[in-house]
């Protein structure tokens, strides 16, 4: 193909916005392999509490920690005044609590627009469904009284070198995370949502990505091949990196934590034209077996005081400087619930595919902008395009069927 990469990286971000337009954003159906977990049934939940300290879909349990299909949509509120926004979130949380459950539908009498799409058919499934609603520094601004509110380490998405940011992809006021074991259940989900709150949201960005099953076991891979978020924490390590305890923040924001999306665009392409030696010292991991290449298996820890001058994990190889394992980068690290995407061709012809990076942390200065500050001018950034996102808090969880999203700070 006769055309150069940096011609490529031109068009690369302009396209993706463009093929939304024209192609629609897709989503991969991708399924739980049974046949990975040697049972012959399927291994996805049919459902997840709503309520609870916490929002459901940041720690969702399961076989790969997530369902198989999810959207991020980012709105812009158009409430006129505050008590419309607790409306507004009212709304959403009634939608929220009914669709994570399932149930039918209700029958809004003859003559009258039906009530569901039937997307789903008349009695709707919960189908794993998760719905995790955040809010971005945008919303603490002077129109709702909010801006004493605001969680003390909100802010609005930081462009690093690498980037190329497109307007019409970033930021927001409010978040929707949708997560479920279909995409159709994601698509009926967000239409039910933008439905139920016309005039009060308006969709700023959406894009819908899938999570690839174990092939042939282990974590799942993104699109360059490799197996994505093998180091990510779990369990009380997981805890301990995430949930904000309020002792610097607004009292109302316990039990939430901080929501990083970045949309990046993979060059697969250009990608798939690097030997494969190349391909594994960018990232120092096989990619075969996603074991470090100083081990044998995927789990295994890398051995970097064993390897001082790099010589067989090169320094500046995505795992080492993502996470250096040293005391003071511990506790730097973040829980990471991310998909890849598939937007189609972009007008050059070429795959519009990439990743929907997503992590949650306690602090984003310490956490995400740190780790994303050490891969600045990474060997991998000739092959990735980020182009959008956001920050966003997560808002704590609904308590009880009398409580609803954001009630704290807006009661």
């Amino acid at each position: 193909m006769d055309v150069s990469r940096r011609r490529f990286f031109s068009g690369a971000v302009a396209g993706a916005a463009g093929t939304a337009l024209t192609a629609g954003v897709l989503a991969e159906g991708a399924r739980v392999d049974a046949a990975a977990a040697g049972t012959g049934q399927s291994t996805m939940a049919s459902s997840y509490p709503f309520h609870g300290t916490h929002q459901a879909g940041i720690l969702t349990p399961g076989p790969s920690g997530k369902q198989n299909a999810a959207c991020f949509a980012a709105f812009d509120v158009t409430t006129a005044n505050r008590a419309e926004l607790v409306d507004l979130f009212k709304t959403l949380t009634g939608r929220a609590r009914f669709l994570t459950a399932g149930g039918a539908a209700p029958d809004l009498g003859v003559g009258e627009p039906p009530s569901d799409s039937a997307v789903l058919g008349g009695d709707i499934p919960a189908d794993g469904l998760t719905v995790t609603t955040g809010v971005g520094a945008s919303l603490f601004d002077d129109r709702f009284g909010l801006a004493k509110l605001k969680p003390a380490k909100l802010t609005p998405m930081r462009t690093f070198p690498n980037d190329a940011p497109d307007p019409a992809w970033m930021h927001g006021d409010l978040l929707v995370q949708l997560c479920a074991n279909h995409p159709d259940t994601v698509h009926h989900t967000i239409r039910d949502i933008t439905r139920q709150t016309r005039g009060a949201l308006q969709l700023r960005w959406k894009i819908e990505g899938y999570n690839s099953p174990p092939r042939p076991s282990g974590t799942g891979r993104n699109l360059l091949g490799f197996k994505d978020g093998t180091a990510n924490p779990t369990g009380s390590d997981a805890e301990s990196l995430i949930w904000t305890d309020g002792a610097d923040e607004p009292a109302w924001t316990r039990g939430g934590t901080y929501h990083v999306v970045r949309l990046i665009r993979m060059l697969v392409e250009f990608w798939d034209r690097v030997s494969i030696t190349e391909q594994e010292n960018m990232f120092g991991r096989r990619r075969d077996s996603g074991a470090p290449l100083d081990g044998n298996q995927e789990f295994d820890t890398p051995n970097y005081a064993a390897d001082p001058k790099g010589s067989v994990i090169p320094m500046d190889s995505h795992i080492r400087l993502a996470n250096p394992r040293t005391p003071d980068t511990a506790r730097q690290q973040l829980v990471r619930r991310s998909y890849n995407y598939d937007l189609g061709v972009d007008p050059n012809g070429n795959l519009a595919t990439g990743h929907i990076f997503s992590c949650y942390q306690q602090d984003v200065k310490r956490q995400f902008e740190a780790i994303q500050t050490r891969l600045i001018d990474e060997p991998l950034t000739d092959y990735v395009q980020p182009f959008g996102g956001g920050y966003f808090f997560a808002l704590p969880g609904v308590a009880d069927k009398d409580d609803w999203y954001g009630r704290g700070m807006l009661a």
